[in-house]
């Protein structure tokens, strides 16, 4: 599957996701660009801005299994994972896997949940497959969790630990609409369900088609060594304990590719780098404590990070591109 084919999938994704979804075009192309990269995504945001509607707007766009796990405190491993059960008339044990064995799985209000029951998680979100009584199953492929969250709630809430953030490809936020966007959120939903009218628009071959293609997305030394130079800045930085890590820098790239993909590009421009820098890395940096008090300070950090660190010729990356 060349570029042009894996834009075609998106678009037609994309489309079919904004006849339930108003606006939220880049909260879109994030959840996109994490299916074609085989990663996950966490959308954080107040209630009521849609977060589980997007879920499962593009889950029914998807002619994939889907499964949803409501996340509460009292919710344990074996009830995401699955266990081994003794049946008494056949008279052995039978294993009955749990959500996780689906293609597309939505975590909802997953910092609801004890840490215990997150890190059931860490195994098939990062290995893609789950180990229960020292047996291990692998998953269906594709895989894609999509979690939800609430960031002004605590009460009855568990912080997701560094280490389950950093399995999650991309962090992002769904945001207020603007006013004609609410407008039209009224209108849409005035006198129906849009989601219940949604249909399948893409087969599981076609992902996973553009999951084994993404790759050959041209990227030069030059946006590697931009890259790498952001991610040592924040290494480097005063107010960060700890910086992004060989993941994180490994995520970023592969979002810049299927960013550059869906602006209709076959090589990856510094701009691209620029787009995918926050909701890649914005959740991967660690504050020291006093820095953790300030509101969005991570953003503001990379925002500083992007703006002092030397761009490539885009001029140069585009005759490079173009060659290939």
């Amino acid at each position: 599957m060349d570029f042009h084919e894996i834009q075609g999938l998106s678009e037609k994704l994309k489309s079919n996701v904004q006849k339930v979804i108003v606006g939220k075009s880049e909260v879109i192309d994030h959840l996109l660009i994490a299916l074609i990269v085989s990663g996950h995504i966490l959308l954080e945001d107040v209630p009521g801005t849609g977060k589980t509607l997007l879920a499962k707007s593009a889950a029914r766009s998807l002619n994939m299994e889907f499964k949803r796990i409501q996340f509460t405190p009292d919710l344990l491993p074996t009830d995401i994972s699955g266990l081994n059960y003794y049946n008494q008339k056949a008279e052995e044990f039978i294993f009955r896997p749990g959500p996780v064995f689906s293609n597309i799985l939505l975590a909802d209000e997953i910092n609801r949940a004890t840490p215990r029951t997150q890190s059931s998680l860490l195994e098939c979100m990062e290995e893609y497959q789950v180990t229960i009584d020292g047996e291990t199953r692998l998953l269906d492929q594709p895989f894609l969790v999509i979690a939800t969250q609430n960031p002004i709630e605590t009460q009855g809430t568990f912080p997701l630990p560094e280490a389950q953030l950093d399995r999650f490809l991309l962090k992002t936020k769904m945001g207020y609409p603007s006013t004609a966007e609410g407008m039209e959120v009224l209108k849409r939903f005035k006198e129906k369900q849009p989601l219940e009218e949604i249909k399948p628009v893409a087969a599981k071959e076609e992902v996973l088609k553009a999951q084994r293609s993404y790759s050959n997305t041209h990227v030069s030394d030059d946006i590697l060594n931009y890259i790498m130079d952001i991610v040592e800045r924040t290494r480097k930085h005063s107010d960060v304990i700890l910086g992004v890590s060989p993941r994180g820098s490994q995520a970023l790239l592969k979002c810049v590719q299927a960013h550059a993909i869906l602006r209709g590009r076959s090589y990856v421009i510094p701009d691209d780098v620029k787009a995918m820098v926050k909701p890649a890395l914005g959740h991967r940096i660690i504050l020291k404590n006093t820095s953790r008090l300030k509101e969005n300070y991570n953003m503001q950090i990379l925002d500083q990070i992007v703006r002092d660190t030397l761009v490539p010729s885009e001029e140069n990356l585009q005759k490079k591109g173009m060659e290939i």
